[in-house]
């Protein structure tokens, strides 16, 4: 069972992302402010949640959470300003985008530029530890999946239906086949030198 706040006396919001290690799409991040007793025996760091889980999750927490917020940024602001910038950016602005306004920051990872004068504190893993970043993670990781999901319509050939854009070998080899799309983020390698183009 993770844990349900740092400090009692605090309104305390978590924060994590979604999307930052993938070659195309947004990376997105969320907000999100719990009661204090709140309890579940399910929720967990996304990435060790079924899609299932996830989606069951995400309308328990919009429903029983005193504010939530997800942010997007896009492959072109991630590309002008490097993807912990753009990361930090977007959790920025879902903790804006907040109903209420939080005390404290619980923020996943061990990397966080300072909102405004609200403390906070880094915590790697911490989706893992705390339910609120928990919360958060589910929100940013279902709300990206989603967007991911809808666009893959507009270029089925690279698979993001399934990836939602990471860094597979199928989508790898599908970049040396058709090149980019407007989606795709260009700082990035996405070209793994180690394929092998076979003819």
């Amino acid at each position: 069972m993770l844990k349900s706040y740092l400090y009692h006396n605090l309104v305390e919001a978590g924060c994590d992302e979604a999307g930052r290690g993938c070659l195309a799409g947004p990376v997105t991040a969320a907000a999100v402010i719990l009661h204090k007793n709140f309890k579940h025996p399910v929720l967990n760091d996304s990435k060790k949640l079924t899609p299932k889980q996830r989606a069951l999750l995400r309308d328990e927490i919009i429903n029983s959470a005193i504010a939530w917020k997800v942010a997007f940024i896009d492959n072109n602001e991630i590309d002008e300003m490097n993807i912990l910038r753009a990361s930090i950016k977007a959790m920025h602005i879902a903790i804006e985008g907040l109903e209420k306004v939080p005390q404290f920051l619980l923020i996943d990872g061990n990397r966080f530029y300072p909102y405004k004068s609200i403390n906070h504190k880094t915590i790697v893993k911490g989706d893992g530890i705390y339910f609120s970043i928990a919360a958060a993670s589910v929100l940013a990781k279902t709300f990206r999946d989603e967007y991911m999901e809808k666009i893959h319509y507009e270029f089925p050939e690279y698979g993001w239906m399934k990836n939602k854009g990471y860094p597979t070998s199928f989508h790898r080899n599908a970049i040396l086949k058709y090149g980019i799309t407007p989606y795709h983020r260009k700082s990035f390698n996405l070209f793994d030198n180690q394929l092998k183009i076979e003819f």
